[in-house]
């Protein structure tokens, strides 16, 4: 199999207090969909992706989602993990396993707590290779979606590949799916091991023109609690 040099980081060290009491002996990541928890959901699209290197860190009962996963053999992949004490926020956690994850330029970070079967990879890896040969150097690139009814206000504007955190003429706001490409310089100025939230990175970046996106219409669901699970289990 030809795989493809192009890391990718699972975001799985968040506690799921809105999901317990099923979080509390359990990561929510390893919470399952039809017998597959949504972190192997991630792997097995990735495997078919041909992507083959994923680094995962955790924090909650992190030891319960080694277990479960080990090396990736099970998937084809190889998977190396990013232990936290505390979690450390979204780009805390990235910043803290850029070494790990190890990329030349860009990669690839996908929420572990949502639902995306279907998830289009493969057209995530050449929008990689279409911004190595842009000449803007996009920092970012953000997959959005539908506004969501727990979320109806939206995150950030897009207009055909522009994404802004400020209303322009013609833009649409749509909500952030947690799934996006970075460049390691997107991270440069952070303090490795501290919590740092991604959005006021993407924010600067909105402002210098950096970041771009498209709007995915595809099925995604945010698993942010008990009931939405269910209902998951119960329509898939």
């Amino acid at each position: 199999m030809n795989t493809v040099n192009i890391p990718c980081f699972l975001l799985a060290a968040g506690r799921g207090e809105r999901m317990r009491p099923l979080t509390d002996s359990l990561p929510k990541p390893l919470l399952s969909i039809q017998g597959k928890s949504l972190l192997a959901w991630h792997l097995q699209a990735l495997a078919i992706a041909k992507i083959q290197d994923v680094v995962i860190n955790h924090a909650w009962l992190g030891e319960k989602i080694e277990a479960a996963l080990g090396n990736g053999e099970h998937f084809g992949l190889h998977i190396q993990y990013s232990p936290e004490g505390n979690a450390l926020e979204t780009a805390g956690g990235i910043c803290k396993a850029l070494p790990i994850i190890a990329p030349e330029d860009y990669f690839l970070v996908i929420n572990g707590d949502v639902f995306s079967p279907n998830l289009p990879i493969s057209q995530l890896v050449d929008t990689i290779h279409k911004m190595r040969k842009d000449v803007s150097n996009p920092l970012a690139h953000l997959l959005m979606v539908p506004n969501p009814v727990q979320h109806p206000e939206g995150d950030f504007y897009l207009q055909d590949s522009t994404v802004s955190n400020t209303e322009f003429s013609g833009a649409e706001k749509l909500t952030f799916s947690g799934i996006g490409i970075y460049h390691k310089d997107l991270f440069k100025d952070l303090e490795f091991g501290a919590p740092a939230k991604l959005a006021p990175l993407l924010i600067q970046a909105m402002g210098q023109n950096k970041v771009t996106g498209e709007k995915y219409l595809g099925p995604w669901h945010d698993v942010g609690t008990p009931q939405r699970l269910q209902e998951l289990n119960a329509t898939y």
